[in-house]
């Protein structure tokens, strides 16, 4: 048994997967025959990687597993007000991953407090980010329960390490020691990584992809699709009022089918090493693609500026697991306060694997057409430039003229 720490009943983040199927006998045989109550967040990963998934974690040894549906909450109280923000990590990645962990994070605590557990475990890797979201979510959230982190415990270091370990003890696996990339997927995405995608001179192979068609596959036709935003939100498709979850679900199938969203980068993780990944968020590219043009006609040139930084802060904070802090609370007020006024609507043109908008407007935009013609007009004197502009560059003419 462990001799560092003594639990009587653990709640899993269990997945069906390979490392959690392994880690509930783990627990068990480690931390002296503990309870394991296996927890499965349903963020909208699909019904094939749920089909069961009770049953899985039953066999491998827990004695109960609850699937809690988190779909809508993942949508409208962490993708929606992230989003509002303008949060895009190093400029490409939208956080598909990294907003999910906190919802996640958080129910488990509750399950964890409904049925008594005195511990908490996951099964995040030592190398990657996901073990500081949840671990640094946990803190917040319920600092007195224990944290096991099997990874960074146990001596398997491979799948084949995990299989054999399972087969001893004749714990079925649907799993095999071929496996070629890691996913992830969730209502706002999908992220693929290893395989050929570990060596970055490798151009992804369509078997990378399973959420977009390629590009090049797309309809020789665009289509076209209209969005209504309300104070930073789309609300509706086409006309039709939906729930965040219902936009997002109506979006991925439109913008897939175009080939939109797919972004390969190379990104800095929090543990301090460079990873490569593909990202597949074709509704999320839609949505951000609409918001931005309503900002563009809304927002005045500081509001904008200040957006774009409240968004820079706000993807590393995300994206470095810190959503349950007080820092993360202010952010999410300076951007909702900013997108009071991001309302309005825009067609958004859909072509081979680009999310263009190609008509916006606004009740509260900023934009005239009177004073932006380059026609005649009666409501611009263009005498007046010329004193804004000799105010607007007097210290570099005073530093020219050496006057002091």
């Amino acid at each position: 048994m462990n001799d560092k720490v003594k639990v009587k009943k653990v709640v899993l983040a269990y997945s069906g997967g390979l490392d959690t199927s392994a880690i509930i006998p783990w627990l068990k045989e480690n931390y002296d025959n503990c309870e394991i109550i296996a927890f499965c967040a349903d963020v909208g990963q699909g019904e094939a990687e749920l089909a069961g998934i009770e049953a899985k974690a039953l066999a491998s040894g827990a004695s109960a597993c609850y699937v809690v549906d988190l779909k809508h909450a993942f949508v409208q109280d962490y993708i929606y007000p992230t989003v509002a923000s303008g949060a895009i990590y190093e400029g490409t990645y939208l956080l598909g991953t990294s907003m999910a962990r906190p919802v996640i994070a958080k129910a488990q605590v509750e399950l964890a407090r409904q049925v008594g557990a005195d511990a908490l475990c996951h099964g995040c890797t030592g190398k990657g980010n996901d073990q500081v979201r949840f671990e640094g979510c946990f803190a917040a959230l319920a600092p007195d329960l224990t944290v096991i982190a099997p990874w960074r415990e146990w001596d398997m270091v491979s799948r084949e390490d995990l299989l054999a370990y399972l087969a001893e003890r004749d714990i079925p696996t649907t799993a095999s020691a071929t496996k070629i990339y890691s996913r992830d997927a969730n209502a706002w995405h999908i992220s693929h990584e290893g395989g050929e995608l570990e060596d970055p001179w490798n151009e992804p192979s369509e078997q990378v992809w399973t959420m977009t068609v390629a590009p090049e596959a797309a309809p020789d036709t665009p289509a076209y699709v209209s969005l209504t935003l309300a104070q930073g939100k789309v609300c509706a498709v086409n006309g039709e009022a939906m729930s965040p979850y219902q936009v997002l679900m109506t979006l991925n199938e439109l913008a897939a089918a175009h080939g939109v969203g797919r972004v390969d980068i190379t990104e800095n993780r929090l543990v301090g090493m460079k990873s490569r990944g593909c990202y597949e968020t074709p509704g999320g590219t839609v949505i951000f693609t609409a918001l931005r043009a309503i900002e563009e006609l809304v927002l005045d040139r500081q509001c904008r500026e200040w957006r774009e930084q409240v968004g820079a802060k706000m993807a590393q904070l995300v994206y470095d697991g810190r959503w349950f802090t007080p820092l993360c609370d202010s952010l999410l007020a300076a951007s909702a306060s900013l997108a009071e006024g991001i309302n309005g609507e825009v067609v958004i043109k859909l072509y081979k694997g680009q999310a263009i908008a190609v008509k916006k407007r606004s009740p509260n935009s900023l934009y005239s057409e009177a004073f932006a013609t380059f026609g005649a007009d009666d409501v611009y004197d263009q005498q007046h430039a010329e004193g804004f502009i000799r105010l607007y560059s007097l210290s570099s003419r005073i530093r020219s003229l050496g006057i002091k």
